[in-house]
């Protein structure tokens, strides 16, 4: 591609249109337009803070950036973004009843260096796994491709699958 750099580091690499090499999240306190993805779930929360430990304590997101008056905070890790708004306070977009488990009929594949790592992050700190790390192949076209996976359910219930190549 011409005119554009590969920006690398231990966790991400991001291509950045006719520019020099510079950070990006967390560091840089926002998003870049250029490098935010096309679809950015938002997710309705009990609690900011307990949501944030596990996202960013636990799963190893960081977040970009916060509005605190609003009660929201926009996380990434590597090119998975999510958003995290506090139910109740600010303006939420609710259309029905907000019942545990939050997400129903959703689960957010997210893909991780070493998925068999993070489970054990996991279960060290008390969260039970939905679905145990496993070993799966899934045909793609005309291959088949092995992941490892889990999945593991949100303090809210959102169903969450960390996946990395197998």
């Amino acid at each position: 591609m011409a005119g554009t750099t590969r920006a690398s580091s231990p966790s991400v690499g991001h291509w950045i249109a006719g520019g020099p090499l510079r950070p990006v999240g967390c560091d840089a306190g926002a998003v870049n337009d250029a490098l935010a993805p096309a679809l950015v779930p938002e997710l309705l929360v009990a609690d900011l803070d307990r949501s944030i430990g596990f996202w960013c304590g636990l799963c190893g997101f960081d977040v970009s950036y916060e509005r605190a008056e609003e009660r929201f905070a926009y996380i990434v890790l590597g090119t998975a973004h999510l958003m995290l708004e506090q139910a109740g306070v600010g303006r939420n977009w609710v259309t029905g009843p907000l019942e545990r488990p939050l997400g129903r009929g959703v689960n957010f594949q997210i893909s991780v260096a070493d998925a068999g790592a993070l489970a054990a992050v996991l279960e060290r700190a008390g969260v039970e796994l939905f679905m145990a790390l496993e070993t799966k192949w899934y045909r793609v076209g005309g291959d088949d491709v092995g992941v490892q996976q889990f999945l593991v359910q949100d303090p809210d219930g959102y169903l969450v699958r960390f996946q990395s190549a197998g």
